[in-house]
C-alpha cells in the first residue's frame, strides 16, 4: 500500500483532439512500465473499438505510473461535451488536473466546459500548452487566452496562479519555456505534478467510505466499483454497507477483492487507505453514485447532479420488410433490457417507456452521445429503428417556452465566412464574435438553438467544400427562437420492393443524389437518395429496360452511373426528416418512411394540406 504523501491523483482534461491520450501514452512509456521490446499500440488508453476508429475518448479510464518514488494515478477523460458525465465522474476521483490546450487552436468551447467543471470542484490546475512544436504554434498567445479564460470563469487567486508547462505529447518532451530549455523528456511535467498537486485528502483513521465514480465489468467477478477512498481503510473480505444514490434502503455486502491500478492493469491487494483509487468486486448490483461505507457507520456522500440531456429520440422495434434478417436481438424485450442496462454506467443518459410497448424514449447530451450508443448496440447484434433527434424544451415560471442553445465556433477560410454567417442566420444563429484565426482562416462564434444544429454540419461542410471546422457546446436555455426551416431537399423513395438495377438507377440519378448502387435489395418506402428539389420523389429503381427487336445507335452502350453517396450513421441521423426512420442492423443502415405504402402516404399528405 502506497504512503498517502507519495500519491498524486490527477485527471487530464481538454477539448477534443488536443492530445490527452497521446500525452498519457508518452507518460506511461517514460515511466518505464513497458519493456523495451514490448509492442504497444498507439493511444493505448483508447481500448474501445469505437474510440480507436473515431480517434476520440468516450469513457473515462484509470491508469497509474511511478516517478521518483511517487505513485501518480491518472484519469484520462473525454474531450467531447456529449460525454460530460464521464468528465464529471473522473474529476471526482482526483485532487488536481492537467488542462491541455493546443498551441495552435487555443481555447475552444470544450476547453471552457472542462475547466469550469474543474474550477467548481476547487481542483489544483497545471496548464499544459501541448503541440508546442507544431507549425503555426502560438504558445505565448494561447497562454494569454488561457489566463483570460480563468478570469472569465471567476477563478480564485490560487487557481489564477496555476503553473504553465509547454509540451509535445507526440514527441514526449516538456519544458517550462516555449523557447528555451532542453526538449528531451517529460521530467519537467512530472516534477510539476509532484510539486504542485496536493496529496489526497481524507482521514485515514475514520470509518471507511468511498463514492463509486465508475463501473467496470469482469466476466468472472461481475460488476467492479471504482472510486477514491474518501475516509478510513478497507481490508479484504470486509463487511460494508452500500448506500444507493437515490436514498433507498442501504444494502449489506462483502468485499471479495480489492484492486489498485498499476499501469494498464488492476492489481489485487490486501487493503487500501484514504486517498487511493481502488476497484472493488463482490458488491452485487452496485451503481455509479452509490456510497460504500463501513458496516457500522452508513454515512453516504451526496451525489452531485449531472448536466441534464438536451436531445431526445425514439428507439423502436424494427418493422421494415427486412426486419429480423440481420440482427440477433430484435424484440421489444431485448431492446428494453439493453437500453435500461446502459443506464448503469451511462449516467448522462435517460430512458423512458412510452404508450407503445415497442417504442422507448432515449435522451442524451447530443448527437454524438446518442450515435455512439446506437453504434455500440448494432455491434452487439441489436436490430432496431430510430427517429430523428429533437430537442428537449422547458417552460419558465411565466409559462414561456425555452429551448437549449449552443455556442458554435467555426474556423473557416476567409472566402467562406459570408456563406457560413448566412447559413447560420437561416437556422436562427446569431453571430457573437468574429476575428482572424491562423493563416487565411476566420473564427466565427455563434449563439444558435440546438435544433438548428440538427442536420447542419453536413450542410455546412458542403457549403464550404469540406473546409469548415465546427465545435459546439451547450450554452443554457433561452426563449424559443421561432420556426426553423428543415432540410431544403426532399427524399428519393423506392416505389416497389426488389433489387436495384442500373437502368432504373440511371433514370433516377438525374433527379438527385443516390445512396444505393446496383444489386442492392430495397423495399417500398425505403429512402434511396436525395431529391434535387424540396419535395419527395417516388421512383422505380428496380425498373428494367424493355426488351425489343429494335436497335438504335448507341442504345446498347453501358449506362454510366455516378457512384452513390456513402452515408455514415451520423449522416443518416442528420438527413432523416420527422416522417422518416433509420433502420439500424449489425450489417446495414437503411433510411425509410414511417408509412411505407405509397398510396397511404399520398392520402395522409392530402389530408394534411386540406387541414
Amino acid at each position: 500500500m502506497a504512503d498517502r504523501e507519495k500519491i498524486r491523483n490527477i485527471a487530464i482534461i481538454a477539448h477534443v483532439d488536443h492530445g490527452k491520450t497521446t500525452l498519457v501514452d508518452a507518460m506511461l512509456h517514460q515511466s518505464g512500465i513497458f519493456r523495451d521490446n514490448e509492442q504497444v499500440a498507439e493511444r493505448v488508453m483508447d481500448s474501445n473499438d469505437l474510440e480507436r476508429e473515431r480517434g476520440i475518448t468516450i469513457l473515462a479510464k484509470n491508469t497509474s505510473l511511478y516517478y521518483n518514488g511517487y505513485k501518480i494515478n491518472i484519469v484520462d477523460t473525454p474531450g467531447h461535451a456529449d460525454f460530460g458525465g464521464e468528465v464529471e465522474r473522473g474529476l471526482r476521483m482526483v485532487d488536481g488536473v492537467l488542462l491541455l490546450v493546443d498551441a495552435f487552436e487555443g481555447c475552444m468551447p470544450q476547453t471552457r466546459f472542462v475547466l469550469k467543471k474543474a474550477l467548481s470542484l476547487g481542483l489544483k490546475i497545471i496548464t499544459v500548452i501541448n503541440k508546442a512544436d507544431r507549425p503555426g504554434a502560438r504558445p505565448y498567445e494561447v497562454t494569454d487566452e488561457v489566463l483570460e479564460l480563468f478570469l472569465d470563469l471567476d477563478a480564485n487567486d490560487d487557481q489564477l496562479d496555476s503553473p504553465v508547462v509547454y509540451a509535445s505529447g507526440r514527441d514526449g518532451w516538456a519544458s517550462l519555456s516555449p523557447d528555451a530549455g532542453e526538449r528531451k523528456d517529460l521530467r519537467p511535467l512530472f516534477d510539476m505534478i509532484v510539486e504542485k498537486i496536493d496529496p489526497p485528502k481524507g482521514d485515514t483513521e475514520g470509518d471507511f467510505r468511498m463514492m463509486v465514480s465508475n463501473i467496470d465489468y469482469d466476466s468472472f467477478t461481475g460488476r467492479i466499483a471504482v472510486g477514491t477512498i474518501d475516509r478510513g481503510r478497507l481490508d479484504m473480505n470486509a463487511q460494508v454497507v452500500i448506500c444507493p444514490r437515490d436514498g433507498s434502503k442501504p444494502v449489506r455486502a462483502k468485499v471479495s477483492n480489492i484492486y489498485t491500478f498499476e499501469a494498464l492493469k488492476r492489481t489485487a491487494c490486501e487493503g487500501a487507505a484514504a486517498g487511493e483509487i481502488v476497484a472493488l468486486s463482490g458488491l452485487g448490483n452496485i451503481n455509479i453514485g452509490d456510497t460504500v461505507c463501513a458496516a457500522e457507520n452508513p454515512d453516504p456522500l451526496p451525489f452531485a447532479d449531472i448536466d441534464q440531456p438536451v436531445l431526445t429520440m425514439n428507439f423502436l422495434v424494427n418493422t421494415s420488410p427486412m426486419a429480423g434478417r440481420e440482427g440477433q436481438y430484435v424484440t421489444s424485450r431485448h431492446l428494453r433490457d439493453r437500453l435500461y442496462r446502459e443506464l448503469d454506467s451511462n449516467i448522462a443518459l435517460r430512458v423512458e417507456d412510452t404508450d407503445s410497448a415497442d417504442t422507448f424514449k432515449v435522451s442524451g447530451r447530443g448527437e454524438l452521445h446518442l450515435s455512439v450508443l446506437i453504434e455500440e448496440m448494432r455491434r452487439g447484434g441489436y436490430e432496431f429503428a430510430v427517429s430523428r433527434p429533437s430537442v428537449i424544451t422547458r417552460e419558465d415560471e411565466d409559462g414561456n417556452l425555452l429551448e437549449p442553445f449552443e455556442e458554435m465556433v467555426v474556423d473557416v477560410p476567409n472566402d467562406y465566412a459570408g456563406t457560413v454567417i448566412e447559413s447560420a442566420a437561416r437556422r436562427k444563429g446569431e453571430l457573437t464574435d468574429m476575428h482572424p484565426s491562423s493563416g487565411d482562416y476566420t473564427r466565427l462564434t455563434f449563439s444558435i438553438p440546438s435544433r438548428g444544429l440538427i442536420g447542419y454540419r453536413g450542410e455546412l461542410l458542403t457549403a464550404t467544400a469540406g473546409t469548415a471546422v465546427v465545435n459546439t457546446i451547450i450554452d443554457g436555455y433561452r426563449p424559443w427562437a421561432g420556426p426553423i426551416a428543415g432540410r431544403s431537399r426532399g427524399s428519393i423513395i423506392a416505389w416497389e420492393a426488389g433489387e436495384t438495377v442500373s437502368y432504373g438507377l440511371y433514370n433516377a440519378q438525374e433527379r438527385g443524389t443516390l445512396f444505393v448502387g446496383p444489386g442492392v435489395e430495397v423495399y417500398e418506402g425505403m429512402v434511396v437518395g436525395e431529391n434535387s428539389r424540396g419535395d419527395d420523389l417516388t421512383v422505380n429503381v428496380c425498373k428494367k429496360k424493355h426488351v425489343t427487336n429494335m436497335r438504335a445507335s448507341g442504345s446498347d452502350e453501358a449506362l454510366r452511373l455516378t457512384p452513390p453517396r456513402q452515408m455514415s450513421l451520423e449522416n443518416c441521423l442528420e438527413f432523416i426528416s420527422d416522417d422518416e426512420l433509420l433502420e439500424v442492423t449489425p450489417k446495414s443502415l437503411r433510411m425509410r418512411k414511417r408509412v411505407l405504402d405509397t398510396e397511404q402516404r399520398a392520402k395522409i399528405k392530402s389530408r394534411a394540406e386540406k387541414a
